[in-house]
């Protein structure tokens, strides 16, 4: 029998003591190193493009052989900005169809969604003002605000319809619904933007995560309502091309007095 003779290690190969990978990670079957860090003091949006202005020019030094990402926390953030936005699309349409069922009208429900963008520009002034980056929150407040802005144009669109259904002229109407709407339309604003103060300030636990949804609601509703009673009047002037019976009325005068003066010129001849 052949005896087993033990052979060195150092016999046969050059041993040297060097650093490796603790554990080997794998992603679609290929290698790949990970690299993790916590944010301090900043958002994620702009060290997210930070971090990619930094893979573009890496992507340049290391060629095709070598492919890089951003992966964790920024993933999820793109997620739900996708999902927030086709929350906000969605919003927009049931609010309409909403307004378009008890007006009776596409028209009118279509004025009253000109004030959703007046409420978006004052979410941008309320963000530049404060300090403010557009986060998930911020879009969860800009979808809230949908459904809150439009209340001061119904109030608005709804009365002056009424007046004019009443006997008025289309603008004498309007004229007249903005007077008398002012005080509850400025009423439901400021309970709205008083009771969000405490919020917005940002006391107690988690103010971080709430504080951002305050002030995009107060931001919006506060410029929607200042313009309110001056852009939707001008636009419901511009579209509104309803008749009613006492329009038709109101406009009869004027081609009665033509049909008189031209029998009279036939009189006369």
């Amino acid at each position: 029998e052949r005896s087993s003779i033990p052979i060195r290690l150092g016999s046969v190969a050059r041993i040297e003591e060097s650093r490796g990978p603790a554990e080997i990670r794998r992603i679609h079957s290929q290698r790949a190193a990970i690299v993790s860090a916590n944010l301090s003091g900043r958002d994620l949006g702009s060290v997210s493009e930070e971090i990619n202005r930094e893979l573009d020019e890496l992507r340049l030094q290391a060629g095709d052989a070598v492919s890089m990402g951003l992966g964790g926390q920024n993933d999820e953030l793109q997620a739900s900005y996708t999902s927030l936005g086709f929350a906000l699309v969605l919003a927009i349409i049931l609010v309409y169809l909403v307004m378009a069922s008890q007006f009776e009208s596409l028209v009118h429900p279509f004025i009253v969604m000109f004030t959703v963008p007046l409420g978006v520009i004052g979410v941008i002034f309320a963000l530049y003002l404060t300090g403010t980056t557009i986060s998930v929150m911020v879009l969860l407040g800009t979808i809230i605000l949908v459904g809150i802005v439009v209340n001061n144009a119904i109030l608005l669109v709804d009365y002056t319809n009424q007046l004019r259904q009443s006997g008025l002229a289309r603008r004498e109407a309007l004229v007249q619904a903005g007077v008398v709407r002012l005080r509850p339309i400025l009423m439901t604003t400021l309970t709205t933007v008083l009771g969000l103060i405490p919020m917005a300030l940002g006391w107690g636990d988690g103010a971080e995560v709430r504080t951002p949804m305050a002030i995009a609601v107060m931001g919006g509703l506060t410029f929607c309502t200042a313009l309110t009673l001056i852009f939707v009047p001008v636009v419901y002037e511009v579209l509104d091309r309803r008749h009613y019976a006492t329009d038709l009325v109101a406009g009869t005068p004027e081609p009665a007095a033509g049909l008189q003066l031209s029998e009279a010129e036939r009189s006369g001849s």
